[in-house]
């Protein structure tokens, strides 16, 4: 006869655990809501930047010639500014500031950590294609279980309801232990 063997139960870190059925998955509204709040911090950053850049380049005289390259670079820099905003913040915390109002994050879905930043930057791609053909990337997510959307599904990642309290991370941990 073969005798059992008895392995110690160890606990498992939270963030280690696959809390896939303890998560509860954010709709479209929710979602919306916290984009929109994402896109008035980019722009009022954009506006104020841009305005400051203006004021000082109205002191400096510059040739008309250039005023489509400098068109074109505030361009790029607005664009570089959106996907670095989303890019650092998805990457980092998984919240960004309007995330966090509402209280949600966005995390790998099979690990519920946030995603490295070259995923964060393929969601983001992914978005993009998502909301072209008239938003029809996002209908997935008013049927899916999991209420993932077309950049989630190719991302592999979940929208959740973020806890009450963050988990000490950097400075805050090491003073806490």
């Amino acid at each position: 006869m073969s005798q059992a063997v008895r392995v110690p139960s160890v606990p498992i870190a939270a963030s280690e655990q696959a809390p896939a059925a303890q998560w509860a998955y954010q709709g479209l509204v929710t979602r919306a809501i916290a984009f929109a709040v994402d896109a008035a911090i980019i722009n009022l950053v954009a506006v104020a930047v841009s305005g400051g850049v203006a004021l000082a380049l109205s002191v400096l005289q510059f040739p008309s010639s250039l005023d489509p390259a400098l068109i074109a670079l505030s361009g790029f820099a607005y664009a570089l500014w959106s996907v670095g905003y989303f890019g650092v913040f998805w990457s980092s915390t998984g919240e960004t500031p309007g995330n966090r109002l509402m209280r949600i994050r966005v995390c790998m879905a099979d690990s519920g950590r946030p995603p490295r930043p070259l995923r964060a930057l393929w969601r983001l791609g992914a978005l993009v294609l998502a909301v072209i053909p008239l938003f029809a990337g996002l209908l997935p997510i008013l049927v899916d279980d999991r209420r993932r959307g077309l950049h989630d599904m190719l991302a592999g990642t979940v929208v959740v309801a973020s806890p009450e309290e963050a988990p000490a991370t950097g400075v805050s941990a090491i003073r806490q232990s």
